[in-house]
């Protein structure tokens, strides 16, 4: 690029003086600036709108920004050094050292995608897709990306949603289900009018529904002991009642002993009952015609893709189908958090019927191992969707959001509900279907998915594959999410690099603090050895060919 300009600083150190008056410390700091101003264009319910950088709200002009970043240096460090020390201790704690590294360079790589956008009363995030295509606001990449949101700030997961609610809310998607993308260029966040998005239905609406109560279950903690991430019970439980006014607009602190841009309190008691209350309501139809979708078509889904849109169009996917399932059993969860108690009871009947007919479906007929598709014999598949049933707390019997609802007698006039075929195991997903999962690996963020829903050994045996990777291959480009797991270690074409979906690589930490600190306590008994059969591990197998056992 010889058309950019290029600009030198130099500062002598002369840290080796023999006076006893010469320091021998010196430092000197500069600050780099990226400024992006609009940000993007964004097809917003009042219209095509250029969307100013969110830091505008507080800075008249780029100099302004500048001047606060370089003199707020003492506050910025503190608060990343806070950051880094508390990741590098519960890295340490869930895995080992590589861990610690992994997620060093995925929380990096995945704000790294990440542009701030909108203003104070109506705060937004964007997101690039980067090096896969350029795709704004995909809702497969937020998904694999969320654990690191949920950790680190799950407000920053409700700014990714919000533009995408928003703009299917105002009518400019004409698709019954959710979109893939919310433009296909960035910084183009302009939609598909003509509803010819990348087609991946049953994936993108059980995306959207687990998300969506995720972020609601993020809200809902007792103690900060019990938060999902530490660093959202830091601030003030300032809450605007107004029906009308933004549900997570930024309330910060300018003046005492505060630091100058913090956040107010996320969530919490009864602050966060009241915004998941609010949120929820003001999109709740929208909800319903998600659900509604998966309820038609989740079961036995059609030929589409799912997010490994490279591995081409399959009908019948099992891993898909559970996805879609789980999202309707969080639909069950989200009606409830607006009393809508009719409609918890009838998404739950059909959760709980479909988790059963997907069973019989999906899983082979030795009962060992999911198929790849319903009529794929003898194929094998990863069920990394998994990972979601234990995020929201669907493994616990005992979870208020999950399993407390009552036997439904009828709903609605005369309508007789479904019944589930047969005896329930502990949980929603049955514990046997996690336990064929112990065997078997994926790579980088579906595999820290997987990962996360297994026992300890096969854990490890994850996390030193993928740490062998990124230490000890040739290449020079970005942190990928896509490598060969033989040969060279090389990448197998798409070449996928610097995307934010490593933010899955924190799907562990997000786990532990899941459910009030209980979720990976209802997985102890992955800990356990298999009955009658010994363990075996394999790396990457997607379909296996022969005779179904």
């Amino acid at each position: 690029m010889n058309e950019e300009p290029v600009f030198a600083f130099a500062k002598s150190f002369q840290l080796n003086g023999s006076s006893s008056s010469t320091s021998m410390t010196d430092s000197v700091l500069f600050t780099i600036a990226h400024i992006q101003d609009p940000v993007v264009q964004f097809a917003s319910a009042r219209g095509l709108t250029m969307m100013k950088p969110l830091w505008s709200s507080w800075f008249a002009t780029d100099e302004d920004v500048l001047r606060f970043h370089y003199f707020d240096y003492e506050n910025a460090a503190k608060l990343a050094t806070n950051y880094s020390s508390q990741l590098s201790l519960d890295a340490f704690e869930s895995g080992a050292d590589d861990y610690v590294d992994i997620v060093a360079l995925s929380a990096r790589q995945a704000m790294g995608a990440c542009v701030f956008a909108g203003t104070e009363d109506d705060p937004i995030l964007f997101m690039k897709e980067i090096s896969s295509d350029g795709n704004t606001q995909t809702i497969d990449v937020i998904y694999p990306a969320f654990p690191f949101f949920l950790y680190t700030n799950p407000r920053w997961l409700a700014y990714l949603l919000e533009p995408l609610i928003e703009h299917t809310l105002s009518g400019q998607y004409p698709n019954k289900y959710a979109m893939h993308d919310l433009g296909t260029h960035f910084p183009n966040a302009t939609g598909h009018p003509d509803g010819n998005d990348e087609y991946m239905p049953v994936e993108e609406c059980g995306n959207i529904l687990i998300l969506g109560l995720a972020l609601v279950n993020s809200l809902k903690y007792d103690t900060s002991a019990s938060a999902g991430s530490i660093w959202a019970t830091i601030g003030s439980d300032v809450f605007d009642a107004n029906p009308e006014s933004s549900v997570f607009a930024l309330n910060i602190s300018s003046s005492g002993n505060t630091i100058f841009g913090l956040d107010d309190r996320w969530g919490g008691s009864t602050k966060g009952t009241k915004q998941a209350e609010k949120w929820v309501s003001k999109s709740y139809s929208l909800w319903k015609q998600w659900t509604e979708y998966l309820i038609e078509f989740t079961l036995e889904p059609h030929n589409q893709l799912s997010t490994d849109d490279f591995a081409g169009w399959l009908a019948l996917q099992t891993n898909l189908a559970l996805k879609g399932i789980i999202g309707i059993n969080a639909m069950s969860a989200i009606s409830e958090v607006i009393s809508e108690t009719e409609d918890a009871k009838y998404y739950k009947n059909i959760s709980d019927t479909y988790i059963k007919k997907w069973e019989e479906l999906g899983i082979s007929r030795d009962g060992t191992h999911a198929k790849l598709a319903y009529n794929w014999y003898g194929s094998w598949t990863t069920l990394y969707n998994l990972y979601a049933d234990s995020l929201l707390c669907f493994h616990l019997d005992d979870h208020s959001f999950a399993n407390n609802h009552q036997p439904i007698s009828s709903h609605g006039d005369g309508q007789k509900p479904l019944k589930p075929g047969h005896g329930k195991e502990s949980g929603f997903v049955p514990q046997h279907i996690y336990k064929m999962q112990n065997d078997w690996y994926h790579n980088t963020d579906w595999e820290f998915f997987a990962a996360a829903v297994t026992g300890e050994e096969v854990r490890g045996e994850i996390l030193e594959s993928v740490a062998t990777w990124v230490n000890e291959t040739t290449t020079d480009r970005p942190f990928t999410d896509l490598h060969k797991t033989e040969e060279d270690g090389g990448f197998p074409g798409p070449n996928f690099f610097a995307r934010p979906v490593v933010g899955g690589h924190f799907a562990f930490l997000a786990l532990e603090r899941a459910c009030g600190g209980m979720a990976m306590k209802g997985l102890a008994f992955l800990n356990e050895p298999p009955m009658g059969r010994k363990a075996s591990t394999s790396f990457l197998i997607k379909q296996t060919p022969g005779e179904d056992l």
